[in-house]
């Protein structure tokens, strides 16, 4: 623990432990520290009597638990290229990749987070269990059950475990596992502030979870449905205590400003920056149709001089399909107001390959970008693209990606086009991304080749050569398009709104393309 941080819960010392556990993170502390589910979990169990827990991370150089004396470990999977972390810690600390080889002495080894909630299949080798969906209140059911059975052998605690609501335990036969979805009674806010965070001493507020756009390729979107609101007071309670002890806050959700009292919390705010309190607040990201003079204005007032908007598409006709229902007129308005209440400028997300993407739709988003640049001159605009990567309980899940080559010339031209008019764009690396796919949409079958691109290092080559040698078509997982009567690896999943609902946005998001 370093000197520096600061606990906004009070940790539970001189315990008489009857469980020893490391909650894992694959990254840095850096990171680890302005990671809100990670903290939070760690501080729900660490609050307990009788659980000994530690964070540990990539660059963890001693830990006061050894890892003989370890009951359970559990990591956190937020990103596909994660699992080269994870089997570097588990190497780390002497334990086999894979759960068969791992002897009965062993740590009882776990996931979760979006990657393994959305299909745990590519790594259902490599976990004795996986949650799936919220793990909020999971995690305190498993570390109970874990205690009541801590002298039994692994298969009757895997066993027990797999008739628990959001536990998948792949070594045990389970027709479906449901998803879990948490009532949001109480906010979830950084419980530790630390100077040594990747946002340092910045306190983190989930102000909304989910998001009722529902875009035909957002995993964030169909994973946490409902759509929920932290309670208003709730949320107020917790702003307060958070700028006791620092000035610096960031309010998180998917639809942000979609909370019935958004404007209200801004108010709240506002008052304390009117009052002579210095703070510095972020947002992860605000809706282009929510924005507000009064929102901008409290925005302004926390130091805020860009705000990243997600437009996702250049079009109007693409917006439709992928349900980014949002118009030229209502960016252009959302540019209007902030220019008059003094904002400095925006960044624009976009995606390129979503399905039935034309060429006439990449000209739009440099027609929009010179639009505003005309209308606007003062305003400072930027562009930040990703491409498509097919996920899985999406209604998106059975469209294959452009190949790579064709993206990478929609990028270039992109890259040319903007840089006329001045406008700065950056892209996440479509080879990358390819990769990205055929984890998304993998199965058991890729247990071998995983291991084996981590043996090589991880870089592209390494995937490249893996696929080589175990003779797996990755073009089947990342650019065919699937039928609809396709079993699909994920299905198992119990994921609400459900498979048929997923096929009918499908069909109705595509038919506005003709297709």
């Amino acid at each position: 623990m370093n000197r520096a941080d600061r606990y906004l819960y009070f940790p539970k010392t001189n315990k008489n432990a009857l469980l020893n556990m490391w909650m894992a993170f694959p990254g840095c502390e850096a990171f680890s520290l302005s990671s809100l589910g990670y903290l939070w979990m760690f501080k729900c169990i660490d609050e307990l009597d009788d659980i000994n827990i530690e964070r540990i991370c990539s660059d963890t150089d001693k830990t006061n638990l050894r890892p003989e004396e370890i009951d359970l470990i559990g990591f956190s999977f937020s990103f596909d290229m994660d699992f080269l972390t994870i089997f570097s810690m588990l190497e780390k600390y002497n334990f086999p990749i894979k759960t068969a080889d791992r002897p009965e002495n062993t740590p009882l080894i776990f996931a979760g987070g979006p990657v393994v909630s959305a299909n745990p299949e590519p790594y259902a080798d490599f976990f004795d269990f996986i949650i799936i969906g919220d793990g909020e209140d999971v995690n305190l059911k498993i570390v109970d059950l874990c205690k009541q059975f801590k002298s039994c052998s692994k298969t009757i605690i895997l066993n027990n475990l797999s008739k628990i609501d959001g536990i998948y335990v792949p070594s045990v036969e389970q027709k479906f596992v449901k998803k879990l979805t948490k009532k949001l009674e109480e906010c979830i806010y950084t419980p530790i502030l630390s100077n040594s965070a990747f946002f340092n001493n910045t306190f983190i507020l989930e102000v909304a979870r989910g998001c009722s756009n529902r875009c035909g390729f957002c995993l964030a979107s169909y994973l946490n449905l409902p759509l929920r609101f932290m309670p208003y007071q709730d949320v107020i309670n917790a702003l307060d205590l958070g700028i006791k002890y620092t000035n610096k806050i960031a309010l998180l959700g998917a639809q942000l400003s979609a909370h019935p009292q958004f404007e209200k919390i801004c108010d709240y705010i506002y008052s304390k920056v009117e009052s002579g309190q210095k703070i510095e607040m972020s947002v992860s990201s605000l809706r282009t149709d929510s924005i507000t003079p009064k929102i901008l204005k409290t925005l302004i007032a926390t130091g805020q001089k860009n705000i990243t908007l997600a437009i996702e598409a250049g079009s109007e006709r693409l917006r439709k399909i992928i349900n980014k229902n949002l118009t030229e007129e209502q960016i252009i308005n959302a540019v209007d107001i902030a220019a008059k209440e003094g904002l400095r400028g925006f960044k624009f997300y976009g995606m390129l390959g979503l399905p039935t993407e034309s060429e006439d739709d990449i000209i739009e988003i440099v027609k929009l970008a010179a639009k505003i640049k005309n209308l606007y001159k003062g305003f400072d605009i930027s562009f930040g693209f990703s491409t498509f990567v097919p996920k899985a309980n999406t209604p998106f899940q059975w469209c294959g990606r452009e190949n790579t080559k064709s993206l990478e010339e929609k990028e270039n031209f992109l890259k040319k086009e903007l840089h006329k008019l001045g406008v700065k764009a950056s892209f996440s690396s479509a080879k990358w991304d390819y990769w990205q796919a055929v984890l998304s949409r993998g199965d058991r079958n890729l247990t071998d080749f995983l291991i084996d691109v981590y043996k090589k290092g991880g870089k592209l080559g390494a995937f490249k050569s893996a696929a080589k040698k175990f003779n797996i078509n990755t073009d089947y997982y990342a650019l065919e398009n699937y039928l609809y009567d396709k079993i699909l690896p994920w299905d198992f999943i119990d994921i609400k709104p459900g498979k048929e609902f997923l096929i009918k946005e499908n069909k109705r998001l595509l038919t506005y393309s003709g297709v």
